[in-house]
């Protein structure tokens, strides 16, 4: 790696730095701006993967599908990009559409948080009804993380829906 080249690198990570820490303040339009910054420098599937998340905070799911796809592109091995994709088309109400996205997150090789998309599959099965396959799936999430407390509530709703 050429030290022009590693100089590059940092400074897109620290674009990213600060467009995360701009997401995280409520100022979205301006973490997209550092996003796409940081992007022009050095892509990442995490820069596409946060800038889609920012997208989505602000409502546009189609844009931050269109991240994810990318994130993908760089680095298909990355798990946060299907989860996600699978999260924004749940919000969208193609539901059947965001089982496949989910499962591939679930295999994914790159991936630190499993427990998500287990409760979005979850959460699917509960919308349509299938009480059993939505206790499995949030028994997985809290299997990936004991601590996760949202699938502990709704795997408690499923337990108490069918005692």
């Amino acid at each position: 790696m050429t030290e022009d080249h590693e100089e590059t690198r940092k400074e897109a990570i620290e674009l990213f730095q600060k467009a995360y820490e701009l997401q995280m303040s409520g100022a979205l339009q301006e973490a997209c701006d550092y996003y796409k910054k940081s992007l022009a420098l050095h892509p990442t599937a995490e820069a596409h993967t946060f800038l889609g998340w920012t997208y989505s905070f602000m409502g546009r799911y189609d844009d931050a599908i269109q991240e994810c796809h990318r994130a993908i592109e760089v680095d298909p091995d990355f798990g946060n990009p299907y989860n996600d994709i699978g999260a924004y088309l749940i919000e969208k109400g193609r539901l059947d559409e965001a089982v496949p996205w989910l499962e591939k997150a679930t295999k994914a090789v790159r991936y630190e948080s499993y427990c998500y998309p287990h409760l979005n599959l979850g959460r699917i099965w509960e919308k349509k009804g299938d009480w059993y396959q939505a206790m499995e799936e949030y028994q997985k999430a809290l299997k990936a993380n004991p601590e996760y407390a949202l699938a502990a509530k709704a795997l408690g709703r499923i337990k108490g829906m069918l005692n």
